[in-house]
């Protein structure tokens, strides 16, 4: 996630109401649960630099704040990837999609105790940013982690924005770049019948609606999807959506900006496709293995629960971590916290274990 400087007059947060109910009918809401003392310091940190509540009007403003992207030559972390740029056939009638492709180089591939004659394991990456920011370069650098202890290949999509571009484009340019993955990976150095997707918060729905529509579709046959913090579900009237207005990152105004970008007036409506809020769907039975990870202490945490729980009365395999006070983009704006860490080395323990199957 990218860093940006705000005027916060513009923005409004508001402050949960005691006693408030969500759209679930569980009943009256507790106060919300206390932030991890190291995420609370970094939240502090972040006060007027990243605002809890984004509106509609803030988004030129996001855009047109540097972005602090890592180039290639990080990417390229002295040696142990190649990087490149390509661009891929998009959807039918839509322009072409970007696509930034990091190669482990034989080098790394060894030293991850892999052979460097034989095809890797490809991550296909869609980034964060609530569907209204950010580019293919943001949050690589901890898929570049996995990719590096692993050898892995990663392909991270650069789609569309809403809302210039409101569903089905992102979604549709996620799912064109993933086809072409799939198709050019022994060019990449990549095994296409080890793909897998991931993605943190925006990335982490389209990443699960990835794997709605490769099942659908008979698209690519994914090992896996890595869903952070995953932004499925756009009626936003959860318990935690309810419970954490107005605090941490990515509150439910927050939230309720995104969704209306990608869907316009039908957000929260009856009509809503599974593949722009996955947890729309009916059927979750024949998808990949999931990891899902949320903290306690964000918009999204019911959702993300609900959708586990739902992927295994389906049938299928999930391995769910809700983060102890963990707020909505713990891992990449606190780096250095305990949780954080541990949460890393859980989310590469399940990797490992995937790829050894």
């Amino acid at each position: 996630m990218a860093r940006y400087n705000f005027d916060m007059t513009t923005a409004t947060p508001r402050t949960p109401t005691p006693g408030a109910e969500p759209a679930s009918g569980l009943g009256p809401l507790g106060a919300p649960p206390p932030f991890d003392l190291e995420m609370a310091a970094a939240l502090e940190a972040l006060a007027g630099v990243l605002p809890t509540a984004i509106t509609p009007e803030m988004i030129p403003l996001m855009r047109g704040r540097p972005q602090l992207g890592p180039t290639n030559e990080e990417l390229a972390r002295g040696g142990a990837f190649t990087i490149s740029e390509v661009a891929v056939p998009g959807p039918a009638g839509a322009p072409e999609v970007g696509l930034l492709v990091c190669r482990p180089t034989a080098a790394t591939i060894e030293a991850a105790g892999a052979d460097p004659a034989a095809a890797q394991p490809v991550i296909y990456h869609a980034h964060g940013g609530g569907m209204i920011i950010g580019d293919a370069r943001s949050g690589l650098p901890d898929i570049l982690d996995w990719a590096e202890d692993l050898g892995l290949v990663v392909v991270s999509v650069d789609y569309r924005l809403a809302p210039e571009n409101p569903h089905p484009a992102p979604v549709e340019d996620c799912y064109a770049g993933l086809l072409w993955t799939a198709a050019h990976a022994a060019e990449l150095g990549g095994d296409p019948e080890r793909l897998l997707v991931a993605g943190l918060s925006a990335g982490g729905g389209l990443s699960a609606a990835l794997a709605l529509l490769a099942r659908d579709r008979g698209g690519p046959a994914l090992i896996g999807q890595v869903l952070m913090s995953p932004m499925l579900d756009d009626r936003n009237d959860t318990p935690s959506a309810v419970q954490l207005a107005g605090l941490g990152v990515w509150d439910q105004s927050s939230n309720a900006t995104g969704w209306g970008a990608l869907l316009g007036d039908a957000a929260g409506g009856a009509d809503v496709s599974p593949y722009a809020a996955p947890a729309r769907a009916t059927d979750l039975s024949g998808l990949p293995p999931a990891y899902i990870d949320v903290g306690s202490a964000e918009t999204f945490r019911d959702e993300d629960v609900a959708y586990a729980s739902r992927l295994w009365r389906a049938g299928g395999q999930a391995e769910l971590h809700v983060w102890p006070g963990a707020f909505h983009g713990f891992d990449l704006l606190a780096p250095q916290a305990a949780l954080t860490r541990q949460a890393k080395a859980v989310r590469l323990q399940w990797l490992t274990r995937l790829l050894a199957r």
